[in-house]
């Protein structure tokens, strides 16, 4: 029998961490974190305690318990006894290497170790692991992963299909949204989306069409609701009318090729740089990065809590 999750190591309490280590108590597992840095349990703490009342409200599991949080500096200490580690390390690939060597050598070969890496590939991260690289997966969150639910599952060259349906069902049993990535890609596929959207904008800002809070007002007040609901293709197909997706290629697919023609490929110079900072500043016009947070996960909790029944 594939023993379940019930107790999680976190490797690094940064904000992604700490907010996986947030999300993981109010599902009532049980969490060590370790961290090396100065300070950094007391920053985890105060990031749950100030997380904690959201994930109230969307709906804390019998057994959720702050309580269940205990704090080591010691990796050896902090991943004993765990049935899954979940790796949150500086993106750098020979940091990464070097560690799963030592998680590898530490754990038992049923223990998962899942990294929340959002762009180094499992192939190559895994190459450390010399006993047991099939049981390495990445589980990239998107921030802060104790509200948004989606999560990308990518395996490397050396990871075995009983792991991926391990870690989703984990994943899955969360409340996470998961999805399967059947190849890797450097910066797995939502990022790579993300990415496609945000260079059209630094293109557009930089060729003076508009200004950076106009092209965020585009995006969030345009399509971007739409896609709070819905992915781009099921809204084609409605916006096909009648004949739904087969209508919309038949009368958009000519326009909207002829506009990929003309994407901008812009170059981040020091001009641009500055002209896209100077207009995120304005954007947020004195508003601290925290009271944008909350701004942003009071809006989130409100769209989840109308998905909820999805």
């Amino acid at each position: 029998m594939v023993k379940t999750v019930q107790r999680v190591a976190i490797i690094g309490t940064g904000t992604i961490g700490a907010s996986w280590a947030a999300l993981f108590l109010a599902r009532g597992l049980h969490v060590t974190a370790t961290d090396i840095a100065p300070g950094a349990e007391a920053r985890l703490r105060q990031y749950i305690d100030q997380a904690w009342p959201a994930l109230v409200r969307i709906g804390v599991a019998d057994g959720a318990d702050r309580s269940k949080l205990r704090f080591t500096a010691d990796i050896a200490d902090a991943v004993a006894g765990a049935d899954l580690v979940q790796e949150n390390g500086p993106e750098r690939l020979d940091f990464k290497i070097a560690l799963y060597e030592q998680l590898d050598s530490l754990l038992p070969a049923d223990t998962l170790i899942a990294s929340s890496s959002s762009g180094l590939t499992m192939s190559a991260i895994q190459a450390g692991c010399k006993l047991h690289p099939e049981r390495c997966v990445i589980g990239h969150p998107f921030n802060p992963p104790h509200l948004i639910p989606l999560v990308e599952i990518v395996g490397g060259q050396l990871t075995s299909e009983a792991t991926i349906a391990r870690v989703t069902a984990f994943y899955d049993g969360l409340g996470k949204r998961t999805v399967r990535l059947h190849k890797e890609m450097p910066g797995h596929v939502a990022n790579r989306l993300a990415a496609a959207l945000f260079r059209e904008i630094v293109y557009l800002v930089s060729e003076g069409v508009l200004s950076v809070a106009d092209a965020d007002t585009a995006v969030c007040w345009g399509p971007g609701l739409r896609w709070g609901v819905m992915g781009p293709s099921l809204l084609y197909h409605l916006g096909g009318g009648e004949g739904g997706i087969e209508h919309f290629f038949d009368q958009f697919s000519g326009p909207m090729q002829a506009w990929w023609k003309v994407l901008g490929n812009p170059v981040l110079t020091p001009e641009i740089r500055k002209k896209m900072i100077d207009g995120v500043k304005a954007e947020a016009d004195g508003r601290s990065l925290d009271e944008l947070a909350e701004q942003r996960d009071e809006a989130l909790l409100s769209l989840l809590a109308a998905r909820a029944n999805e």
